[in-house]
């Protein structure tokens, strides 16, 4: 069963899990098994359209190499526009490509700062997925790469439109499935923030379907904690395989 429960954030509050929301803004919980997730509008109408259009004139989006990802050893085109912005020298690792963080643009830094206002956790890496219109999309998959600190949430911001995100669990997936066990799905509106906890992206895969009546286009900002010293190596083994 998923279990959805609304939460105000008030100095009364005394349930001890929601502690570490510093923002008092309305929140959803929702759960199943492995399951945790927090949703909750963190940005009005009239500052999401401004932080879209901020947005579109200030990220570049990858291009070339840079925007094609390796899938069970095939290399595809992106079904949507990539970047990633950071601390200086992060990389991260998803794919089979390597990506390294670009400088924090203001606004980033502006969206990045009411992540961490509303949640009371700290974010170096941002990964941004551009979808044109409903035909933009992304296929199942977890973000569980080694480089993410495994003890810090996702968050996932999204201004544009509206667009279905669906959780399937892994014992569920397939034809050869050896559980029961439903999909969980959300609609993501425009200035909403999801915040995926952990153990989610161990059990659960999630995946941004296909819409076609959706017209207009959605930026996704997924927020995350990078370790340093992962990261570090990471760039050390570019170095030497890539020697000036």
């Amino acid at each position: 069963m998923i279990k959805m429960e609304e939460h105000e954030c008030e100095e009364e509050e005394k349930d001890p899990s929601f502690e570490e929301f510093s923002h008092p803004i309305p929140w959803q919980k929702i759960e199943a098994e492995g399951l945790d997730c927090d949703y909750a509008l963190l940005f009005l109408k009239e500052e999401a359209d401004n932080l879209f259009r901020q947005l579109e004139e200030e990220v570049v989006y990858s291009t070339g190499e840079e925007s094609k990802v390796q899938v069970f050893g095939k290399v595809y085109n992106i079904p949507r526009k990539q970047a990633t912005y950071g601390n200086a020298g992060l990389i991260y690792t998803y794919s089979g490509v390597r990506r390294l963080a670009s400088p924090w643009t203001p606004t980033l830094e502006c969206i990045r700062n009411a992540v961490t206002d509303a949640t009371g956790r700290q974010f170096n890496f941002v990964l941004i997925n551009r979808y044109k219109d409903g035909q933009d999309h992304m296929g199942e998959h977890r973000d569980d790469e080694k480089e993410l600190d495994p003890s810090c949430p996702i968050a996932s911001v999204s201004l544009g439109a509206a667009r279905d995100f669906v959780f399937r669990h892994r014992d569920a997936r397939g034809k050869r499935s050896n559980r029961r066990i439903d999909p969980v799905k959300l609609e993501l509106a425009h200035g909403s923030l999801l915040l995926m906890n952990p153990p989610t992206n161990t059990f659960w895969y999630h995946s941004l379907p296909v819409r076609k009546k959706v017209l207009s286009p959605r930026i996704n900002l997924t927020f995350r904690r990078i370790l340093e010293d992962i990261a570090e190596q990471s760039k050390r083994n570019i170095n030497i395989k890539n020697p000036d």
